[in-house]
């Protein structure tokens, strides 16, 4: 069983013991701590819900309903929904913050809460520390029972985030439809299967055949839209009947295309190109995080923009996009983050981005990539175990590469020449990913296997 504490919210496996997943207890620990919290540095005893359609979001949203207006606030409970939907809900509710009830990429056996603020973004780590010190304390006090709070639903929300990104001014809906565009979506069966078919045809698309759309939580493949999970939109495309496929992970903050013939356009290049396009409208500079592809950096210069790199974590690229005033950016996991809508990853705005971009281009989506500069990111992970001091195996990484460039603001990144890798423990996951890119997925794949090697050889010197 696990239970992560992060800048990600708090996420965990279902079930077990009471600290060791995130068991009713848990989540209703971390539930009345984030409510005091919202109480006392807002003051607004309103606060916004919403789940994906995993497995146990039934159950947590009901614990957390509960917890909330055992608090005295008032739920607005947007049932299922989307990551991005719940950010854009809170500011039009006027409420106090949010908690969106899902684990994103991980497996069905997670779940987790991830907190916003006021204006629908999420907390700082600073706020999280607060929180998290007053779970930990128990520091909160329920309401006695003539002043328990209200709890309201509001189903048509997701709707309302479609016709928003339909009246975006960058989203040409009938370029779109000039197009005839045949997709295909897969949305792991998961609430994107909701509202991906309905924003596609509202934006024109011609055709939408439905891959894993039905919202029961039985995810058919690991959720993360990695190429090793979608052989089956693959296999689909390659039969030449359509003009791209488009993939989402459980709570729609992440978006993947799978180009016309079935190979993978790349999740990394999911924010270069659609860079490309809102910076060919609204010149301006961008962010990305510093495991993401050097591509945007790339295509941001050549229209006369400047590129910057932030710590892995929604709320590190969205300070720094505002420090910088980037007109976009995000992370190389698919995730867009487009300021004129709002600073979240939103895949539903992504959407209509990509495709106004695609059908102005005027040619297919396996050109459209061609068309970008070609690095290739190896993206591998090694399993965290008692025994593993992972402060030690970054800092022995770090000394042995100190003649290279290095940024050490989040893990450790090594430049060398024309590549680079990342290692860094994960926000979401009990694991350290190491990121690679180079020029080609073999030069990738070595850069990553040497860098592991030499994590073995530290793992064993301290052992010995």
């Amino acid at each position: 069983m696990s239970l992560i504490k992060s800048i990600s919210g708090i996420r965990g496996t279902i079930g077990g013991k009471p600290g060791e997943g995130l068991t009713p207890i848990d989540v209703v620990k971390f539930t009345a701590a984030y409510g005091a919290w919202v109480l006392e540095t807002t003051g607004n005893a309103k606060v916004v819900i919403g789940r994906d359609a995993r497995l146990s979001g039934d159950m947590v949203s009901r614990l957390v309903a509960a917890t909330l207006q055992g608090l005295g606030i008032d739920v607005i409970d947007l049932e299922l929904s989307t990551t991005p939907t719940v950010e854009f809900a809170v500011p039009r509710e006027n409420a106090g913050g949010g908690i969106i009830l899902t684990a994103s990429h991980n497996p069905a056996q997670w779940n987790a809460l991830k907190l916003l603020n006021a204006v629908g973004e999420f907390i700082s780590d600073e706020e999280g520390k607060a929180i998290l010190a007053k779970a930990e304390a128990e520091d909160f006090t329920f309401a006695e029972v003539r002043k328990l709070g209200k709890y309201s639903s509001i189903d048509d929300y997701m709707d309302r985030h479609i016709q928003h990104v339909l009246d975006l001014e960058l989203v040409d809906v009938e370029a779109i439809k000039a197009r005839n565009f045949k997709i295909v979506v897969d949305a792991v069966n998961s609430t994107g299967g909701i509202v991906v078919p309905k924003l596609l045809r509202a934006l024109g698309v011609s055709e939408v055949e439905e891959m894993f759309c039905t919202p029961d939580g039985n995810f058919p493949h690991n959720p993360e839209p990695l190429p090793e999970n979608l052989r089956d939109i693959a296999k689909k495309l390659e039969k030449g009947s359509y003009d791209l496929g488009i993939v989402v992970d459980p709570d729609v903050d992440r978006l993947a295309l799978v180009n016309e013939d079935g190979s993978m356009f790349g999740e990394e290049y999911t924010l270069v190109a659609v860079a490309d396009y809102v910076l060919s409208q609204t010149p301006g500079n961008t962010v990305s995080n510093l495991s993401s592809t050097r591509a945007l950096r790339d295509v941001t210069e050549k229209r006369g923009g400047t590129y910057s790199a932030s710590a892995v974590g929604e709320v590190n690229v969205v300070n720094q996009m505002k420090a910088v005033q980037a007109v976009i950016g995000g992370e190389g996991n698919g995730g867009i983050i487009y300021p004129t809508s709002h600073y979240g990853r939103d895949a539903l705005v992504g959407i209509g981005l990509f495709l106004t971009h695609l059908a102005k281009y005027g040619k297919s989506i396996s050109k459209l990539r061609a068309s970008y500069p070609n690095y290739s990111i190896s993206k591998n992970k090694i399993e965290l175990t008692p025994t593993l001091d992972v402060d030690h195996i970054l800092l022995w990484i770090k000394d042995k590469y100190k003649n290279h460039p290095i940024i050490d603001i989040d893990g450790v990144k090594i430049e060398f020449e024309k590549e680079w890798v990342h290692l860094r423990k994960s926000n979401t996951e009990p694991i350290i990913r190491i990121y690679s890119e180079s020029d080609s997925e073999a030069k990738a794949e070595h850069l990553a296997k040497k860098i592991m090697q030499d994590i073995k050889e530290v793992v064993n010197e301290t052992l010995s």
